[in-house]
Parts: structure tokens; C-alpha cells; sequence
């Protein structure tokens, strides 16, 4: 007991700073979780009920059995964060904590993983990792390696990117976690043959967990291979048996990968976000009617290929501006703080200072951590919303590796041109990220969380609170799709049994333009919120019936209506602002955060 003792404190003593570190990246990782991002999204909650199901009945909300793919709306999820959420669920319920605790937990693994991964790229004789190596002799060096690693996973920890991206049920976060670990132990194989295996398992993991890993983990990972050829090769030549173990997990879990995105699902998924879509085509018809040049050489010219490689380089570009990274962050207000950088614009001379430093190494722990910073969004510039936060999360931790070289080297040039101790140059630049830190969190739990709960779908659940105390009060449910797929949220909120969701006779769903529709189960009908008030363009449009009687028939996309006659059935109506038919009386307006409404909530 005394000797598990002394290494514990002995742990401790060496690796205090990482601890103070993961405390406090788990510390703005789990404060207030539940309530910030302000509600749980579609996905989210499509996440969640999903492994609810599978927890209850092995089968996803389609009736598949433990499927290797989610079809979900249609947008066909990977596996692994629905399957790891499976855990949670089991372990705390069905609420929001669960669906984000496996985002959360990755995020603060993130931070540990860095750190190793940033000692071995950077390791000297002096090197240990906390995790491996015992010998007391193996320390980092004070200003070298560990400084590195510190900073750097520190960063990890505090920067809006990573921060933002680990508080939400992101399946991309956990991919990210995969892939930092997979190379970190890459790595170590080259030293020692177990840890390819467990790199292979991990990079395995992190292309069945978010679709641009499946583009930036076999890149990424043939040029460690390239970089590291005569390691590799030696990896190779000792066990016979290693070596096949390596092959068959490459094959388990990169060949069905390929497979898949060549599958109508895999299609599918990626005709959602392709640069080349219906405008990109009306816009190459465009340059060749507007050219002057001959018929063929226009064709030569405008065509989707130069398109996409045109697009391709400018949407790659992009990623690398001053506005995204350090002053306004991506378009989409679900992944970042509007306006707010991902990377805090101290950190920019930093961040260029550490792409000199590494440009002049020209070894391979520079090539790999600018390779990773210019492979990183090579995924996200295939798509139509370039520059992407999420999509570009494979470049991460890059960023902060960089960052944290140009510090150190800054740091050392000032010591040995106007001999400035590091000590409080090191102090007077954490205090200033501290500042940075405090600022953004201030705005992120107050100003962000108030203004964009729109962007978060707030008010389903408030909405489904309501039906359940009301459910034996109506004999019909009638909800407006005006945010987008309320019966996923009744089926989270409630929570709803999936086997008796799959098994309801009224349950009424359908495919049509690349999505998988919901009209109806249980009493709840799911109408378009212009179905609400159909208007004819001479004010509303009712049944003549329904002029004598407040007879109002719902007509659904998938065809037939709900019949809200007051004298046959109450109905229940859960719509857009203002969007009511007359005569209906209201109950309750749920509001978003910022005072604006919602939802309303009206019978007849």
C-alpha cells in the first residue's frame, strides 16, 4: 500500500501542471452543461434516442438491428458516438447530460492526449511520458519538451474551438480524441509493436465516428507511414504476426469504410454537403453561355471538374484566414460564438512564428505537425459551407502546437537577445489568455446562450412538458414542423417506448426528397407549418364546412388530413408564431431566450 502510495504522490509531483490542467479544461467542459448549448439540436436528441432504443430493445428507431449505420432522418450516422452514448444513457437516463457526457469526456481526454502526443513529437533523452515510462531519470526538461506539451494542451483546453466543439453531443469531438490518441500511439509503435495495434483500433474507431475523419484519417495516415518508411518498414519485418494482426484491423475497419461511401447511404450523405450540387451546375451553364469563347473550348473551360478544383482551393484558403481563425469563427452559430475567433488572436503572431520555426526544422516532427495543419481541412473544402468549424475539426490540435512552439521559441530568442527570464514572460502570457478566456466564457454563457437558443431549437422541450401534463385532454395533437422534426423530441422528451413507437399502427412515415418524413404516430399529427394557414393568396382558405363549423382538416405531406372539428375532436396545435387558423383559442406561448417566441400553443 505504501509503495502504491509514493508512486501516486511521486505521480503527482512530477505531473502536477497536466493536473491542473485537466481539472480545468474538465471544469469548463462540464459547468453547466445541461444548460449550455441552450437545448439539445435534432441531432442531439437523434443521438440520444437512438442508443435509448438500442439500450431498450437492441434495435436503432428504424427496427435494425445494432446497425453499423443510422439511418436517422436519412442523413445516415456513424456508429460509434450513438453506440458510446449507449453508456451514458444506461448510466444516467435519458436526459441532456448524457447525450453530451461522451463529447465531454473526449474533449478533456483531447487535452491529455496532446500533451503526450506533443512530448513525443518533441522527445529528448529527457522525455517521459506520465502514462508509460517510470524511470525518473526520463523527465522532460523544465523549458523544453514540457513547456511544449503544457502550453500546448493547455490551449487544448481554453481555445473557443476545441472548448465550443466539446460542449455539445458532437460525434466529431470524440473522432477527434481518436485520431489524436491513434498517432500519439503511432508513434510509440514505432518503438514498440503493440501500440501500432492500438493506433490502427483508434484511427479504426475515428472513421466509423464522423465523416471527415473517413477523408482525413487515411490521408493523414499514409503520410505518417511515407514520413516514418524505415521505422515502419522495421515494424513490419519483426513479427510476421504483428504484421498480419495490422493488416486484418486495417482491413476490418478502413474496407467497409470505402464500401459504404460508395453505398446509395454514403452517397446520400454526401449530396447534402458536395461543392458540385444543382448550383454549382447552373452556375458552370452560367460561364458558358456568358463566354465568348468557341462551344468546345468553353466545355474545356467551365466544366465540374475545373469548378470543383477552383472551389476546392479557394473553400482550402479559406480555412486559413485571420477572420475565421482569429476574429469572426464559421457561419454556422451552432458550432461557434458569432463574431468570436477559434483561436484567440493573441495566439496569431504566435501561430505564424511556429509555422517559421517548424519550416526551418524540416525534420519529421515538423512535417507531421504541418502536414496535419494542412491536411486538416482538406475534408471540410469538399464541401459547399467552407470554411466549416466543425468540419475542419481534424486540423485540431495543430493550431495549438503551433502556437505553443512560436511561444517557446519567442520565449528563448527574448532570453538570449535581451536575456528576459521566461519565467514572467510565461506568467504575463497565461494571464493574458486568462483574460481572453474569462472574456469568452462571459459571452458564451450569457450573451450567446440568450441571443441563439433559436439556433439550438429551444422550446421542445418546454413544448413536450405541456402535452404530457395535457395528453388525455385531446383526442388529436396537431405540431407544426416549422423548426424541424418535432417527433424526434417527443420521442426523447417523453420519453417514448421504442418498441411501441415502431409497433403503433398509426405510425405514418415515408422517403422523399432525400429524407425520411414523419407525418403521424400515436394521436400526434406532424403537419408543414404552411399547412397550418393554407392561404390561398385572398386570405385563408377553409372548407365550407369548416366556415360554419371551425372545421379545420391539417392536410399532410404524405397525403389525407386531420379532421380538428370541435364537435367530433379536440384537437391540440403547437405552431409558429401567429401561424393559427381563426377561432382557435391560445394556451400558452413558449418563448427562446432572448423574449422572442417560439412555439404556440393553441386548442380549438
Amino acid at each position: 500500500m505504501s509503495r502504491i502510495k509514493n508512486n501516486f504522490y511521486k505521480f503527482v509531483s512530477n505531473n502536477w501542471v497536466l493536473i491542473v490542467v485537466v481539472i480545468v479544461s474538465a471544469l469548463l467542459r462540464f459547468y453547466k452543461i445541461s444548460d449550455n448549448p441552450p437545448s439539445l439540436n435534432w441531432d442531439e436528441v437523434s443521438h440520444g434516442y437512438n442508443a435509448y432504443s438500442i439500450l431498450k430493445t437492441g434495435k436503432d428507431e428504424w427496427g435494425m438491428v445494432l446497425p453499423i449505420i443510422f439511418r436517422a432522418y436519412g442523413d445516415y450516422k456513424l456508429p460509434v458516438y450513438i453506440y458510446t452514448t449507449v453508456v451514458s444513457v444506461a448510466l444516467f437516463g435519458l436526459n441532456t447530460f448524457a447525450a453530451r457526457l461522451p463529447s465531454v469526456l473526449a474533449g478533456i481526454s483531447s487535452v491529455v492526449f496532446t500533451y503526450l502526443l506533443v512530448g513525443e513529437l518533441f522527445k529528448r533523452k529527457s522525455y517521459r511520458s506520465p502514462i508509460t515510462d517510470h524511470s525518473p531519470s526520463q523527465r522532460l526538461s523544465r523549458v523544453g519538451d514540457r513547456s511544449l506539451a503544457t502550453i500546448a494542451s493547455l490551449l487544448v483546453a481554453v481555445e473557443p474551438w476545441s472548448l465550443f466543439l466539446s460542449r455539445g453531443a458532437f460525434e466529431a469531438n470524440l473522432a477527434l480524441t481518436f485520431i489524436i490518441a491513434g498517432v500519439y500511439f503511432f508513434l510509440r509503435g514505432l518503438h514498440s509493436t503493440y501500440y501500432i495495434l492500438l493506433s490502427t483500433i483508434l484511427l479504426g474507431f475515428s472513421v466509423w465516428t464522423y465523416n471527415s475523419a473517413r477523408i482525413f484519417v487515411p490521408l493523414f495516415l499514409a503520410f505518417l507511414i511515407f514520413v516514418y518508411r524505415k521505422q515502419f518498414l522495421v515494424f513490419l519485418n519483426r513479427s510476421k504476426k504483428h504484421t498480419t494482426y495490422y493488416v486484418l484491423l486495417t482491413a476490418f475497419f478502413f474496407l467497409p469504410m470505402f464500401y459504404q461511401l460508395l453505398s446509395p447511404s454514403g452517397q446520400a450523405r454526401y449530396g447534402w454537403v458536395s461543392v458540385i450540387d444543382e448550383g454549382a451546375i447552373a452556375q458552370i451553364n452560367e460561364a458558358r453561355g456568358n463566354s465568348n469563347l468557341s462551344p468546345g473550348l468553353s466545355r474545356l473551360l467551365h466544366n465540374k471538374g475545373t469548378f470543383f478544383v477552383n472551389r476546392f482551393v479557394r473553400n482550402w484558403a479559406s480555412h486559413y484566414s485571420a477572420d475565421f481563425l482569429f476574429f469572426k469563427g464559421g457561419s454556422d452559430y451552432q458550432f461557434n460564438v458569432p463574431g468570436r475567433g477559434l483561436i484567440y488572436p493573441i495566439n496569431a503572431i504566435f501561430l505564424i512564428v511556429g509555422v517559421i520555426v517548424l519550416l526551418k526544422r524540416r525534420d519529421k516532427t515538423a512535417a507531421i505537425i504541418l502536414g496535419w495543419f494542412y491536411f486538416g481541412s482538406i475534408a471540410s473544402s469538399l464541401t459547399r459551407e467552407a470554411p466549416h468549424t466543425l468540419r475542419a475539426i481534424t486540423m485540431l490540435p495543430s493550431p495549438m502546437i503551433l502556437t505553443a512552439v512560436g511561444f517557446v521559441a519567442s520565449a528563448k530568442f527574448l532570453k538570449r537577445k535581451l536575456t528576459i527570464n521566461n519565467k514572467p514572460l510565461t506568467i504575463i502570457y497565461l494571464i493574458i489568455i486568462a483574460v481572453f478566456s474569462g472574456n469568452y466564457l462571459r459571452v458564451y454563457f450569457n450573451e450567446y446562450r440568450n441571443s441563439y437558443s433559436w439556433s439550438w431549437q429551444y422550446g421542445y422541450k418546454e413544448v413536450v412538458e405541456h402535452i404530457k401534463e395535457n395528453y388525455n385532454n385531446y383526442e388529436n395533437i396537431v405540431f407544426s414542423k416549422k423548426y424541424g422534426e418535432p417527433h424526434e423530441f417527443i420521442l426523447y422528451y417523453w420519453p417514448w417506448d421504442p418498441a411501441s413507437y415502431r409497433s403503433d399502427e398509426s405510425l405514418l412515415r415515408f422517403h422523399q426528397s432525400n429524407w425520411y418524413w414523419v407525418d403521424r404516430f400515436d394521436k400526434f399529427w406532424f403537419v408543414n407549418d404552411w399547412e397550418v394557414v393554407r392561404d390561398t393568396g385572398n386570405g385563408i382558405r377553409e372548407t365550407e364546412y369548416g366556415k360554419r363549423n371551425m372545421n379545420y382538416e391539417f392536410v399532410l405531406e404524405s397525403g389525407g388530413a386531420v379532421d380538428c372539428n370541435p364537435l367530433n375532436a379536440s384537437c391540440l396545435l403547437i405552431t409558429s408564431p401567429g401561424n393559427v387558423p381563426k377561432g382557435w383559442a391560445k394556451l400558452e406561448t413558449i418563448n427562446f431566450l432572448d423574449g422572442k417566441p417560439a412555439f404556440e400553443i393553441y386548442e380549438n
